[in-house]
């Protein structure tokens, strides 16, 4: 499981868990403020830019279906997600 530095990783609640599953589970913490090496921030970063930025959302329902609408063309467009990702990690080389 890859991990960043955000204190609920590391929390105390989590190492009985984290002790019991340590022959099936094995964590990579990433070095703090890398966040371009957690494949996650950048999905989180296109779900800001498609469902955030520049829109407006009456209510919290219409922001709260504007992510479940962009969640689900994730989900049915996986080879988009592997472009994206795939972009990024080029244009960083």
């Amino acid at each position: 499981m890859v991990l960043d530095n955000a204190k609920i990783h590391r929390a105390k609640i989590l190492q009985p868990f984290f002790h019991e599953h340590e022959e099936r589970l094995t964590l990579i913490f990433l070095p703090p403020y890398s966040p371009n090496l957690n494949l996650v921030e950048r999905i989180w970063g296109w779900l800001k830019e498609s469902v955030i930025a520049n829109r407006f959302h009456a209510n919290r329902k219409e922001l709260r279906e504007s992510i479940v609408s962009f969640l689900e063309h994730l989900t049915q467009f996986p080879e988009k997600v592997l472009q994206r990702i795939g972009q990024i990690v080029m244009s960083e080389n």
